[in-house]
C-alpha cells in the first residue's frame, strides 16, 4: 500500500505557534500529528509513503528522514509554489511514477481508520475515487424558531443537527490524478467534481474509527489532554 500525505500546509489558524514549527511537525502528546499518522499507517501495510511538503519543507525532511525508523519508506515531493491539496498529488505521482491505487492524506489529522480495509473497499467497488466521510453532530446553542408569514409555529430548543463531512482521506487511482492540471493551484474537490462530470463512480467510505482534524489551537490543546489521560502511568 502506498500514500501521498499532504504535508504542506502553512497551518494559519495555529499561528504564532506555526511561525516557527509546521503544522504536521505540532506535538500531540508526546509526539508530532504526523509521526501518529504514519505510525497508523505502517500498522496497516503501508510501505511506501511520499510526502508532499512546502512550509518549512527542511524541518519535516530532517525529522522523518528516509522513514527507516517507522519501518516505511519516505520520499519528499516539494512545492515550489502553492498547489492547493490535489497539484501537489499530481507532482508526486509525475515525480515518482507513481501507478495503481494510492491513498491521498491530509498530514493534520488523528486517526485509527484502518486504511487497508479502505484500499480493499475501494477496489471492490472500482470506484474512481474513495473519500473518507463521517457523520458529524452539532447542536445549535439557541431556540430555532419555525414561522408561517409573521406567526410562530415551533420553537425547537438547541436542536441537534447532523451531517457526513470530507474526513480528507482519499483512495484513487493514478490516472485519475490526469484530470489535475501539471503545476497549478487545484484542490480535492476540484478534482472529484472533475470526476463526478465525466460520469466517474465517487463514493463514500464511512470512518467510524477515531478521527480527529487538528485546525486550531483549542483542538490542538484538546487532544493533547485527551492523549495525556490516556496514557498508560
Amino acid at each position: 500500500m502506498q500514500a501521498i500525505v499532504l504535508a504542506g500546509g502553512l497551518g494559519t489558524r495555529l499561528r504564532p505557534l506555526t511561525f516557527a514549527i509546521p503544522k504536521p511537525l505540532m506535538p500531540v502528546g508526546e509526539r508530532p500529528i504526523l509521526e501518529i499518522l504514519i505510525e497508523n499507517l505502517a500498522s496497516h501495510g503501508a510501505r511506501d509513503i511520499y510526502l508532499a511538503v512546502g512550509y518549512r519543507a527542511e524541518l519535516v525532511e530532517l525529522y522523518f528522514q528516509d522513514g527507516a525508523r517507522f519501518g516505511v519508506d519516505i520520499r519528499y515531493s516539494r512545492e515550489d509554489k502553492r498547489l492547493g491539496t490535489a497539484g501537489p498529488v499530481r507532482l508526486a505521482r509525475d515525480r515518482f511514477r507513481i501507478s495503481g491505487t494510492v491513498l491521498v492524506i491530509n498530514a493534520d489529522i488523528i486517526t485509527k481508520v484502518d486504511f487497508k480495509d479502505l484500499v480493499g473497499w475501494h477496489e471492490k467497488k472500482k470506484a474512481a475515487i474513495t473519500v473518507g466521510v463521517r457523520e458529524l453532530e452539532r447542536t445549535v446553542p439557541f431556540g430555532v424558531v419555525e414561522m408561517e408569514g409573521d406567526r410562530i409555529t415551533s420553537i425547537v430548543e438547541r436542536p441537534a443537527h447532523s451531517c457526513l463531512i470530507n474526513c480528507g482521506i482519499y483512495a484513487l487511482d493514478s490516472e485519475v490524478v490526469d484530470l489535475v492540471p501539471p503545476d497549478e493551484e487545484f484542490y480535492m474537490p476540484d478534482l472529484i467534481q472533475a470526476v463526478m462530470d465525466r460520469g466517474g463512480a465517487v463514493c463514500g467510505y464511512e470512518v467510524k474509527e477515531k478521527w480527529v482534524s487538528i485546525d486550531n489551537i483549542g483542538d490542538l490543546e484538546e487532544e493533547t489532554g485527551r492523549m495525556e489521560r490516556d496514557a498508560p502511568r
